[in-house]
C-alpha cells in the first residue's frame, strides 16, 4: 500500500515533532526547574519558600510528561539514537533520574513535619532536584554539538568509549551553564507571573537579571566556540533522503565550524540565534520594569531560540560520532521504517491536541497568584 506521505516527509515531520516536544519541556518543565533552583536564594522564610513552592504546586506533575514523551518519541521515531545515547550516557542519565525523583519526593515529605530542620532539607532536595537536571541536559546537548564517543560495527551494534567525567570539558560547562542560566530566567519570570508581589519577587528579580545577563554572554560565548573551535560534521557525499535507515552509508567527516554551513544554504535559520538573543533581553527588561508579561514571553522567546539553534545549527544530524565520523546519526539514516513514521504521526494527530486542550484548560481553572494568606486558608496547598 501506498502511504500518502514520502519517507522523506515523514523522517523531516518528526524531526520537527522531536524539536516541539524539546521546546515544550523546556518552556513547562523548564520553569518549575528554574522555580526550584531559585527556592533557597529567593524565599528565607517557611512562610516564603512555601509561597513559592505553590507558584509550581499545581502543574509540575502535569509537565513532567512532556520529558516522558519526549523519551517515547525518541525511541520510537529514532531507536538507533535512542540506543546510542540512553546506553552511552549511561550514568549521566542515572544522574538526571535520581534528581528526578527526589524531586517529587521533596514536594510531597516537607509539609510531612513541622520542623525547620526537615523542611529545609526537602527544600535543598528540590534545588538539588531541579539544578542538577537543568546542568546536565545543558551538558549533554554540549556533548552532541562536540560528538558522542561511539562507534557502530559491520552489524550497527554501538560501542561507547566515554566515561561520566569525560562529558565534562570547556565547551560542554558552557552549554551546561547557559541551560542553567536560561531556566533561572524562566523561573524567576514565573515567579513574576504567579508570586505575591513583595521581597521575595524582589529578590527573584535580582536573580532573574543576572541569570538574563548569563545568558546573554554564554550564548554567545558557546556560539563563538562552536563557530571556531574545533567541533562540526558534515556529509561528504551523495544523502538518499527516503534510503533505507543505515548509518554505514553515509558518508561523513569531521569538519571543524560545520556548524555554521547550514546559515548560508538557509540564510532564515538566522531567526533562532537572534530570537535567543532578543528573547533574554526582553526578558531582562520586563524584569527591570516589573512587567510579568515581558519578563515570561521573553524567557520564553530566548528558551525557543537557543534550542532552536542547536537543532538548526546541526540539521540533519542528531548525534554524531567523535571517534568515527562515518557511524554518525542523521535524520535521513536512523529513523524507524515509512510505516511505523506514518502510524505514529496519525496517532500524534489524533491525541495531541487533546493533550494541549486539557493542560490549556487546566492553567486556567488553576489560575491565579499564590499568597501568603492562601496558605492559612486552604489547606490543599503545600
Amino acid at each position: 500500500m501506498e502511504l500518502p506521505l514520502d519517507y522523506t516527509t515523514l523522517r523531516l515531520i518528526w524531526w520537527g515533532l522531536l524539536g516541539v516536544l524539546l521546546i515544550g519541556f523546556a518552556l513547562t518543565d523548564g520553569f518549575d526547574m528554574g522555580v526550584g533552583a531559585l527556592l533557597p536564594f529567593v524565599a528565607r522564610t517557611d512562610e516564603e519558600r512555601r509561597m513559592v513552592i505553590n507558584t509550581i504546586g499545581a502543574t509540575w506533575e502535569g509537565n513532567q510528561v512532556w520529558f516522558i514523551v519526549g523519551g517515547a518519541a525518541i525511541f520510537a521515531a529514532w531507536p538507533q539514537v535512542y540506543a546510542v545515547s540512553f546506553s552511552g550516557f549511561y550514568l549521566a542519565m542515572f544522574l538526571v533520574l535520581s534528581a528526578l525523583i527526589l524531586r517529587p519526593v521533596s514536594f510531597k515529605y516537607r509539609s510531612k513535619r513541622p520542623e525547620a530542620r526537615w523542611r529545609s532539607m526537602w527544600d535543598w532536595g528540590l534545588f538539588i532536584g531541579s539544578f542538577v537536571p537543568a546542568l546536565v541536559f545543558g551538558v549533554a546537548v554540549g556533548n552532541v554539538l562536540m560528538g558522542a564517543p561511539f562507534r557502530l560495527d559491520s552489524d550497527l551494534r554501538s560501542f561507547y568509549e566515554g566515561s561520566l567525567l569525560g562529558l565534562f570539558t570547556p565547551f560542554t560547562l558552557v552549554c551546561g551553564l547557559l541551560s542553567v542560566s536560561m531556566l533561572v530566567l524562566h523561573g524567576a519570570a514565573w515567579l513574576a507571573v504567579k508570586g505575591e508581589e513583595g521581597v521575595v519577587l524582589k529578590r527573584a528579580r535580582a536573580i532573574g537579571t543576572a541569570a538574563g545577563l548569563a545568558s546573554l554572554v554564554l550564548f554567545a560565548v558557546g556560539g563563538a566556540m562552536a563557530a571556531f573551535g574545533d567541533m562540526g560534521f558534515r556529509i561528504t557525499g551523495a544523502v538518499d533522503t527516503g534510503g533505507v535507515s543505515n548509518p554505514l552509508r553515509t558518508a561523513v567527516e569531521a569538519a571543524p565550524g560545520a556548524w555554521m554551513d547550514n546559515y548560508g544554504r538557509y540564510p532564515w535559520m538566522i531567526i533562532a540565534p537572534v530570537l535567543g538573543f532578543a528573547g533574554a533581553a526582553i526578558g531582562l527588561l520586563g524584569m527591570w520594569r516589573k512587567s510579568a508579561a515581558l519578563a515570561f514571553g521573553g524567557s520564553s522567546a530566548s528558551a525557543v531560540g537557543i534550542i532552536s539553534t542547536v537543532g538548526l545549527s546541526m540539521f540533519p544530524f542528531i548525534l554524531p560520532s567523535s571517534i568515527n565520523a562515518q557511524s554518525s546519526l542523521t535524520v535521513w539514516n536512523a529513523s524507524s521504517s515509512h510505516t511505523t513514521l506514518f502510524i505514529m504521526l496519525i496517532v500524534v494527530a489524533v491525541f495531541l491536541p487533546f493533550v494541549l486542550l486539557y493542560t490549556a484548560w487546566v492553567y486556567k481553572v488553576l489560575w491565579g497568584r499564590s499568597t501568603m494568606d492562601a496558605l492559612k486558608t486552604n489547606p490543599d496547598l503545600y
